[in-house]
């Protein structure tokens, strides 16, 4: 585990743009499951995704961004951090409980990354340069459809494609939405295959792992992750990484992680191409 004093990230927040003199566009609303699938008006509306990208640019990095909100609440978000970054964001939107059970809004979330992998090149991007992230019930969705394989499986792509996984404030145990399913506490622990925990495994993609100050995260959600990150490894997980933010709640940390975020998009980024996996 690595602890973050909050005075650092004046130091990280004036990192320049690296693409600052490009010209970005953004397309929105785009429905990501296949038209074939139409009749359900709630995740007609829904289920839209915006794209933010570079104009004039190839093997771009793409990050696919889940919004926060406990997976009751919350809209589709092109964080304004990412902005001129020189990476393609994908804001994704998905159905929300009590409307839909919490297997249906991972499966919304399966549905974009799949999109993502199937349509970034028209955008510049490379598929082999895919990253999720996302705040709170952003980052629980990315660990999910990550670590459970089951879930892109069924898009006939596997996850351990993903290039990286950096949730922010994600919830490692069964979600607490899924507990409310079941009518079972906040404070009862419970760990099955609607947790993260459940899945750990040694071949998933990096992962890092940022939360707020453990004296001041949503319940447990410190501890979850540290516990996480400790399977992880103790699985064969050779990539996994743990950052605290002191002095942040759960609620604020998501902007001081932010620099995190792209610090490590570029770095494996420029792993990945290194190792000359992709063309270039």
């Amino acid at each position: 585990m690595r602890k973050i004093l909050l005075f650092l990230f004046g130091v990280l927040l004036s990192i320049p743009a690296f693409s600052q003199n490009a010209t970005y566009e953004t397309k929105k609303d785009i429905s990501y499951y296949p038209s074939s699938t139409k009749g359900d008006a709630y995740r007609e509306e829904r289920c839209k995704l915006d794209v933010y990208y570079p104009k004039n640019k190839s093997n771009s990095s793409t990050i696919v961004w889940f919004h926060g909100g406990g997976l009751t609440g919350g809209n589709k978000e092109i964080p304004r951090e990412l902005l001129e970054k020189g990476f393609i964001v994908i804001g994704v939107g998905y159905r929300l409980s009590p409307k839909v059970r919490v297997k249906d809004i991972i499966e919304d979330a399966t549905a974009s990354v799949a999109w993502a992998f199937n349509n970034v090149a028209s955008y510049g991007g490379n598929n082999k340069l895919i990253f999720v992230s996302g705040h709170s019930a952003g980052g629980y969705l990315d660990m999910m459809l990550t670590l459970d394989k089951k879930y892109l499986a069924k898009y006939n792509i596997d996850a351990d494609s993903i290039a990286g996984i950096i949730p922010f404030s994600g919830q490692a145990i069964t979600h607490f939405t899924v507990r409310q399913e079941r009518k079972i506490k906040d404070v009862q622990p419970v760990i099955d295959e609607y947790a993260p925990l459940y899945h750990v495994r040694p071949t998933a993609p990096p992962m890092l792992l940022i939360t707020g100050d453990r004296e001041m995260e949503m319940l447990g959600r410190y501890e979850e992750n540290a516990y996480l990150a400790r399977m992880m490894k103790l699985a064969g997980h050779k990539s996994t990484v743990l950052y605290e933010l002191e002095g942040f709640g759960h609620g604020d940390m998501a902007v001081p992680a932010m620099p995190l975020l792209i610090k490590e998009v570029n770095r494996l980024s420029k792993q990945i191409k290194e190792s000359k996996k992709i063309g270039l």
